[in-house]
């Protein structure tokens, strides 16, 4: 498998090439050459497939000859070794937890497959890789869990100081060994800003290699495929119709998974995207023009996206054509007091708690089945623990800390404090 530039003035490159630099010379985001359909036998065999046979058939079609047949099969494992439970909430809506994995966010299976596809790739080289990530709060945990001890690997991780929930600043400042964070005294687009800068920073770039961890990343954008595999194969289960799959949505690549692993073969009837105030593609969606806008601050903190970078790859999968997008594809906007309020109604109605990015999906796909029928699940991104200013708030109680996030409570925090500033962060790298 190769993969193109979506800017299109650069060579085409392998999976590793791709994974290994995140973004193509031309500064555009990498696309598989085309979207490979899974064979009738694998679909024959769907319904009785472990998460790994499952996970090796849908990952080797775009990892090709990069990784063998043995350590692909052992990435893939140790990615997907925890639960994906589809819960029902009421009558017509299931959730789908991607909280279960180690920093309790779905952000884990993106991570745990691109560190381990790094540290392959690194072995035996002298250089190290540096991983550079800027984080409102779960990618730079996952990142952090997923890369800890990965040899050949040094990451750095640049949150926003006072921005950042308890837990997650845990997550990001308690590693040690090759993890390092740097608490900035700005805010979170200070922090993007930065990374971008590193990226196309030629002096930085002659002395270390860097790559992203976000999700322009193949390595850790593909994989998030595989749990919505895991969800249909138990939805069929239950039911005999395809579901509606409702996606939070900030920077699109979560969604733009599940729509490659429907044009893989998947069977999904319908997806929504739930936006919060960021309201740029379901404006696009009404209207048929995508204009970006400033990132505005909700309650749904990591959707406060306002030029998606992963818009771009489901306008490459549709070919930018309209109509075929619409008719796959819907999304709307749920503002942050519609979001607190769905929060209470489900939790005093079924006793279930959702998380503010969970609650704006709620509300979103139970709006579009209250209008069109059918049955469904939302993505459940995050565990409600990471969120307790808003939601214990709207519950009025506290939210039990899961038994696996407790040891953190117990660890002592390790920040680097730096300025917002560009040239102070490239000096700290150099001196490294």
């Amino acid at each position: 498998m190769q993969y193109y530039s979506l800017n299109k003035k650069a060579p085409n490159v392998d999976f590793a090439y791709a994974a290994v630099h995140g973004q193509a010379p031309d500064k555009g985001l990498y696309f598989p050459e085309f979207v490979p359909k899974l064979s009738q036998e694998f679909w024959d065999a769907f319904p009785t497939m472990s998460k790994e046979e499952i996970g090796f058939a849908v990952m080797k079609n775009f990892v090709g000859e990069s990784i063998p047949n043995n350590e692909l099969k052992r990435i893939v494992a140790e990615t997907i070794n925890f639960d994906f439970p589809l819960v029902k909430i009421d009558e017509n809506i299931s959730s789908l937890e991607l909280f279960h994995g180690p920093t309790l966010a779905f952000k884990d299976v993106g991570a745990r497959f691109m560190s381990r596809c790094l540290g392959y790739f690194n072995k035996g080289k002298k250089e190290n890789t540096t991983v550079l990530v800027a984080t409102s709060g779960d990618t730079g945990g996952a990142v952090a869990n997923g890369f800890l001890g990965v040899e050949g690997v040094n990451v750095v991780i640049l949150y926003p100081s006072g921005k950042v929930s308890p837990i997650q600043e845990l997550q990001l400042t308690t590693c040690g060994q090759n993890i390092t964070a740097l608490e900035v005294n700005g805010s979170f687009d200070d922090c993007q800003a930065i990374v971008k800068q590193a990226f196309m920073d030629e002096d930085l770039n002659k002395h270390l290699t860097l790559t992203s961890a976000n999700s322009i990343n193949v390595a850790r954008w593909l994989p998030q495929q595989l749990y919505y595999f895991f969800a249909v194969q138990k939805w069929f289960k239950k039911y005999n119709e395809a579901p509606i799959i409702c996606v939070p949505s900030g920077n699109f690549g979560n969604i733009c998974a599940g729509i490659m692993a429907q044009q893989a073969g998947l069977p999904v009837k319908h997806f929504v995207a739930a936006c919060n105030a960021n309201d740029e593609v379901p404006k696009y969606f009404a209207t048929g023009n995508y204009s970006p806008q400033m990132a505005v601050a909700t309650i749904s903190n990591a959707m406060d996206v306002g030029d998606p970078s992963n818009f771009v790859r489901i306008l490459e999968i549709f070919n930018a054509d309209y109509n075929s997008i619409t008719e796959i594809i819907s999304s709307v906007s749920v503002d942050d007091e519609t979001t607190k309020a769905t929060i209470k109604e489900v939790e005093s109605r079924t006793n279930y708690v959702l998380d503010p990015h969970g609650a704006v999906a709620y509300k979103a796909l139970s709006d579009y089945i209250n209008a069109n029928g059918g049955n469904g699940f939302l993505l459940e991104t995050a565990h409600p623990v990471k969120f307790p200013n808003v939601v214990e708030e709207v519950i009025g109680r506290q939210i039990p800390i899961p038994e696996d996030a407790k040891y953190l409570f117990e660890k002592k925090k390790e920040s680097t404090v730096i300025n917002a500033d560009f040239d102070a962060v490239k000096k700290w790298l150099l001196s490294k």
